[in-house]
């Protein structure tokens, strides 16, 4: 959905915002917590004159195209719809039920699925959802680690709900502050600049990114020596 315009002037730029929710549940706590973060950034960007658009990725209905991946590499029409979402969107808020002191296994599963290279630079609010205070440190012990090799860059304030949290009157003031750092990256550019900028200074897979990346020389010393020249 796009932000509503301020006095029905357009706003001067447009940003994408993609949820990704492993909730499995319906309603789901868990999508229920990335909402209202994605809903504060956008009403906070659009007072910078960015007009935002929020997507879903609900992986619950994902799933089997998510295990299918997993095992065959074989992505169906849905699942690259989503990652074609992914891979536009300027920001992205991650939010999984944490079971057995560990984010949901089919979370950790989709950002496994995806291209290495699909998220650099993107920021990112992490969030996460559980029945006991006791995970709380989830995001940062666990979460951090899986979007740092992804290369992103997480908003420093990690959101954890367990059910008391949904009382708290600072729960809110947390939600608001993860959604100003994210959207202060958006409107700074980071992503874009990374990807134009430094773009090269990657260490990329071979074949992702459609081979864009790999920037290969051919005619330098190493490759002449690789292939028996001189």
């Amino acid at each position: 959905m796009n932000a509503p315009f301020d006095g029905g002037t357009p706003a001067a730029r447009t940003a994408s915002i993609a949820i990704v929710s492993a909730g499995t549940s319906d309603p789901s706590t868990t999508t229920m917590l990335a909402r209202r973060v994605a809903d504060k950034a956008a009403a906070l960007a659009e007072r910078q004159g960015i007009a935002v658009q929020i997507r879903m990725v609900d992986l619950r209905v994902l799933a089997a195209d998510v295990t299918t991946a997993m095992v065959s590499q074989h992505i169906s029409p849905a699942l690259q719809e989503a990652s074609d979402i992914m891979r536009d969107a300027d920001a992205i808020i991650a939010s999984t039920p944490v079971y057995k002191a560990g984010a949901s296994g089919l979370f950790t599963s989709f950002f496994q699925v995806l291209d290495n290279d699909l998220l650099i630079g993107t920021p990112v609010v992490l969030a996460a959802t559980a029945g006991s205070a006791r995970h709380a440190l989830v995001v940062d012990d666990q979460m951090r680690g899986l979007f740092a090799y992804l290369r992103t860059v997480t908003v420093p304030t990690a959101l954890f709900a367990a059910p008391d949290d949904w009382n708290h009157s600072d729960f809110g003031t947390r939600i608001e502050r993860a959604a100003a750092e994210l959207v202060a990256l958006v409107a700074g550019g980071f992503r874009t600049a990374v990807r134009e900028e430094t773009w090269n200074a990657y260490q990329h897979s071979y074949g992702s990114a459609g081979g864009t990346e790999l920037g290969i020389t051919l005619d330098s010393d190493l490759m002449r020596l690789a292939t028996g020249g001189r």
